[in-house]
């Protein structure tokens, strides 16, 4: 499809760049303390641009601008979770105490323009393209992770985010660049014949360019050994944006990652026809498999020594991701499918625990267990709420958390015997893990003297709160129209070849 032609069916992303523009506009008039306002400016445009792409589902699945860019339902169903997480996070920063002393409107239209780059991220099928989707995210990361100015904490977290982003980019590009020089093209959809036409002297070099490409997609989720940098950067990062980057830009990686080398590697031309078995360059399914284990048992590991709920939950993070690339070695539906459920669920729970710790480090000044000692009593309805987190980033039914994992160990076994052993660690590492979400409830509930008196958050946070949790245990019960939109969104846009 030309370009020209492609603008009719863009007019989402167009909107969201009209907003993003109206965003720096508005916040050229208001005075400092107004800045806050421009979050009204860019949370309208949002809710305009899920309408839009809700009125697109009915577009037809096709590539725009030249083969560049995927218009089909798995974008649409990414597109809409990012709006989600942002809406939720942007009403957390307005909470939050830490952004009181800033101008924030810059801080909102970076969000937005991570919303824009993020869509372009689930939806490329070109390398250029890809590429640059990543740098549009991985910039305003950058800047969002070190909006603290007067914080070293947070300037550390930039400096550091900056240092190791600019180092797996420069690795991907170059993985990139090997395969274009193998092949010639930079679409997604091209490369794959062409690889699969060539002989084994090219072996080698189609080796080194997937695993530098492979070091660039496990740095955006936080994959061992790629991620080194999300300790620290969550840890000093304003509290909305760790949470923000835990959830929307993971799952933005967690697209690229899928559509990538499913279209690279993949067999038949086919998303649900798995990887291709190139035991001669790289067993796939097997690496894939053994990051996975690595991923979550080194998370977990890590997190139950940590002092801090916001760096535990930085690790915790980690173990997800993990968990979730367990559904990637047999690339089948049932496996995609398994790790788009799970973020719809992931979002909810992780959102929600982050919520709640920015919350208790604005009225017990920290974050550390200490700080949550006594907390159910003294404040019921944040007690429970970060229970049902907790209970749900374990695993434990009747939570969201137990049915993403249901879907993912199911994927797994269904693959057949070759997986059982990855099911199998799976198992041994929520039980791990539920070592240190418990000693959170343990904290707020047998540690500490009880309070006497019962404190209520203000109304929008009490209901902000509810917004996170009610889903988090509804889901748990009754997930079928979740599992129904993801049934339907595993439908992938191929040019014609």
């Amino acid at each position: 499809m030309s370009n020209l032609q492609s603008l009719y069916y863009y007019w989402p992303e167009l909107i969201l760049t009209v907003t993003i523009l109206a965003g720096i506009i508005a916040d050229l008039f208001y005075a400092p303390k107004d800045s806050g306002k421009t979050m009204y400016w860019i949370l309208g445009g949002l809710i305009l641009t899920a309408f839009a792409l809700k009125l697109a589902a009915d577009s037809p699945v096709a590539t725009l601008f030249m083969g560049s860019i995927a218009l089909d339902p798995f974008a649409w169903f990414f597109k809409m979770l990012i709006i989600a997480a942002t809406v939720i996070v942007m009403l957390m920063s307005s909470k939050s105490t830490e952004l009181l002393n800033y101008r924030v409107g810059e801080y909102y239209v970076l969000m937005g323009i991570m919303v824009f780059g993020m869509f372009l991220m689930v939806s490329s099928i070109d390398m250029i393209m890809v590429y640059l989707a990543i740098e549009i995210v991985s910039i305003m990361s950058f800047v969002l992770a070190g909006y603290l100015k007067h914080d070293l904490s947070s300037n550390e977290a930039s400096l550091k985010y900056v240092i190791y982003g600019a180092f797996s980019s420069g690795i991907m590009l170059y993985g990139f660049s090997i395969l274009f020089g193998l092949t010639g093209t930079t679409k997604l959809f091209e490369i794959g014949p062409a690889l699969a036409a060539m002989d084994s002297s090219g072996n080698f070099a189609i080796m080194l360019s997937a695993v530098f490409i492979l070091a660039g997609f496990g740095y955006k989720i936080s994959a061992v050994p790629f991620h080194f940098w999300t300790p620290d950067v969550y840890q000093g990062s304003p509290t909305p944006i760790t949470a923000y980057l835990s959830v929307a830009p993971k799952a933005a990686g967690f697209a690229v990652l899928i559509r990538f080398f499913s279209a690279v590697f993949g067999s038949n031309n086919s998303v649900m026809a798995g990887l291709v078995p190139v035991s001669d360059v790289l067993p796939w399914p097997h690496i894939l498999a053994v990051v996975a284990v690595i991923t979550m048992t080194l998370g977990n590991l890590v997190a139950i020594q940590q002092e801090s709920v916001k760096r535990m939950l930085a690790y915790s993070s980690i173990a997800h991701a993990g968990y979730m690339l367990m559904g990637l070695p047999m690339m089948s539906s049932e496996g995609i499918g398994a790790v788009m459920l799970y973020l719809v669920m992931y979002l909810f729970m992780n959102l929600g625990a982050f919520f709640i710790v920015m919350y208790v480090q604005t009225k017990k000044d920290g974050e550390t267990f200490d700080a949550f000692s006594g907390l159910g009593w003294e404040m019921p309805l944040v007690g429970i709420a970060m229970t049902v987190f907790m209970f749900s980033l374990t695993g434990i039914p009747p939570t969201a958390g137990f049915i993403g994992k249901y879907y993912l160990f199911a994927a797994v076994i269904k693959a057949g015997p070759t997986f059982y052993w990855l099911a199998f660690a799976g198992a041994i590492n929520s039980v791990i893990s539920l070592y240190y979400y418990i000693r959170v409830i343990r904290h707020m509930y047998l540690i500490g003297e009880r309070s006497e008196s019962i404190h209520v958050p203000a109304m929008m946070t009490s209901i902000l709160i509810l917004a996170l949790a009610i889903p988090t245990v509804v889901l748990g019960v009754y997930w079928t129209p979740v599992a129904d939109w993801v049934s339907n969104s595993l439908v992938f846009a191929f040019p014609a070849m």
